[in-house]
C-alpha cells in the first residue's frame, strides 16, 4: 500500500516543501509535515485552503492530479454578490477562459458552511452581499475556480477545497493531516473517507 496523507492546508501556505528565491519567508508544507518521501498530488493556491493530498507513489500521484482522469474536486466557494440560477448557468455549461473552455461544473448555492476561521479573515463589505457555492470541477487548471467565478461576475472571496474523489478534509483541523489507506491498483471507490 502507498502512503497517502490528507492535509488541511491553511491560507497562506505554499503547496510545496521549499520556497526558493523568495525575498520573504513564506510558510511551506515542511512547516506542517515531517513525513519523508511524500509529495503533493496536485496543487492548491497559496490563498486557497483545504484538502491537499500527498503520497509516496508516483503512479497514484499522477492518477489523482492528471486532468485526463477527471477526478472530481469539490470546493466551497464564498463569492461576492447574490447569484441567481441564471447567473450560475454559465458555470454549469462551461466558461471561456484565456486558456479555452472549461468543462461544465456542478454548482449549487449552499448555506454558509461551518468552517474554521480564516486568518486573516476575508474583507466584509456592508453594501455588497456574499454567497456560498459548492462547485465541483473535473479539471485542474491554474486558479480555475477563481477564474471561472470572476468570468461570470462573481469574484471569489474565500475558496476551500473540500474533497478530491472520495477523500475529504472533513474533521481535519487546518494545518493538520491524517494518513489514510490508499489503493495500490489505482482504484478509488473502495477507499472512501
Amino acid at each position: 500500500m502507498s502512503r497517502l496523507l490528507l492535509f488541511n492546508k491553511p491560507f497562506g501556505v505554499l503547496s510545496q516543501f521549499t520556497d526558493r528565491g523568495s525575498p520573504t519567508v513564506r510558510a511551506t508544507l515542511s512547516d506542517f509535515i515531517a513525513v519523508p518521501s511524500v509529495y503533493p498530488a496536485g496543487r492548491l493556491d497559496r490563498d486557497s485552503e483545504g484538502l491537499l493530498l500527498l503520497c509516496d507513489d508516483g503512479r497514484l500521484q499522477a492518477r489523482i492530479a492528471d486532468p485526463r482522469f477527471k477526478m472530481p474536486k469539490t470546493y466551497l466557494v464564498q463569492v461576492e454578490g447574490d447569484p441567481q440560477e441564471a447567473d450560475l448557468a454559465p458555470l454549469r455549461r462551461g466558461v471561456r477562459l484565456k486558456d479555452g473552455m472549461t468543462l461544465p461544473a456542478d454548482v449549487v448555492r449552499i448555506d454558509p458552511p461551518d468552517l474554521w476561521l480564516r486568518d486573516p479573515p476575508i474583507r466584509q463589505r456592508k453594501a455588497i452581499p456574499d454567497t456560498w457555492l459548492r462547485i465541483t470541477i473535473r479539471e485542474g487548471r491554474n486558479r480555475q475556480v477563481r477564474r471561472m467565478t470572476a468570468a461570470v461576475g462573481l469574484p471569489t472571496l474565500r475558496l476551500v477545497r473540500w474533497s478530491i474523489g472520495d477523500w475529504s478534509v472533513a474533521g481535519i483541523a487546518p494545518g493538520r493531516f491524517e494518513e489514510t489507506s490508499s489503493p495500490s491498483d489505482g482504484t478509488f471507490s473502495a477507499y472512501p473517507r
